[in-house]
């Protein structure tokens, strides 16, 4: 009666509820704009350009940057390669001026901002002006005019045909590390091991746990107790949790 009154009434419904798969994941290639993030990513790998990895403060940022930091140092020179994540009083949510102004002080000429940029208009187009490309993760409501990156990649605009809208900005972080490894070549094993991080972005962003976001969830939370990443561990460590509850309702 309960799994009904959630919608869940076949038992294919049922099956995907209680086993979810990764194999059900959406393909990342439906998402807009992903073929312009990836071809940018990539020529910056092949130009040899420095890549700032730019994400907020809050649990769902800085678990996005350590997805995508991780991954672009493991596939590309970890000195052209750093992160940026903004002071909570002194810039608050979003993309900065400090943030743009410390790329070009540094000589990055490519930012992925993650978690955040859909509605930073100005602060794009100031880094344009500095000759400086934005390729956008979020996750957040767009407004009509949206900023000037080179790609955007969000569920939420309205010509985007992504299947699900509910995914946290590191579930968008981890679709264009999907199909980044898709076009290097690499097993799915590269991409998935960081599901621990963004199962915590999910729970800590409070979106649906529903569609993807349980997928990535249910898998995330037993890697978390199989295999977690040493933050993770460091995590449990200090709060004394040997183990974290599955997902089971």
């Amino acid at each position: 009666k309960i799994l009904v009154q959630r919608g869940i009434d076949t038992f294919e419904k049922a099956k995907n509820f209680f086993r979810p798969q990764l194999s059900d994941l959406h393909d990342p290639w439906l998402m807009k704009d992903m073929q312009k993030a990836t071809a940018r990513v990539l020529s910056a790998f092949e130009q040899k350009e420095k890549i700032l990895v730019f994400g907020d403060y809050d649990v769902d940022g800085t678990t996005s940057v350590a997805c995508m930091y991780q991954f672009l140092v493991s596939v590309y020179r970890k000195e052209l390669v750093e992160f940026y994540i903004p002071h909570r009083y002194r810039e608050g949510y979003g993309i900065s001026k400090q943030g743009i102004d410390f790329a070009k002080a540094n000589g990055f000429t490519l930012i992925i901002s993650l978690d955040c940029g859909i509605k930073s208009v100005e602060l794009i187009s100031y880094a344009k002006e500095l000759e400086i490309d934005f390729i956008v993760c979020d996750h957040h409501l767009p407004d009509d005019i949206l900023p000037p990156a080179t790609a955007i990649l969000n569920p939420k605009q309205k010509d985007c045909l992504y299947p699900y809208k509910e995914l946290c900005g590191c579930g968008v972080g981890f679709k264009l590390i999907t199909a980044l490894a898709q076009k290097l070549g690499f097993a799915e094993e590269k991409v998935n091991c960081y599901l621990d991080l963004v199962a915590t972005a999910i729970a800590a962003d409070i979106v649906p746990i529903t569609g993807e976001n349980r997928i990535l969830a249910f898998h995330g939370l037993k890697q978390v107790n199989d295999k977690p990443s040493n933050g993770i561990r460091a995590l449990m460590f200090l709060s004394k949790a040997d183990k974290i509850m599955h997902i089971t309702n």
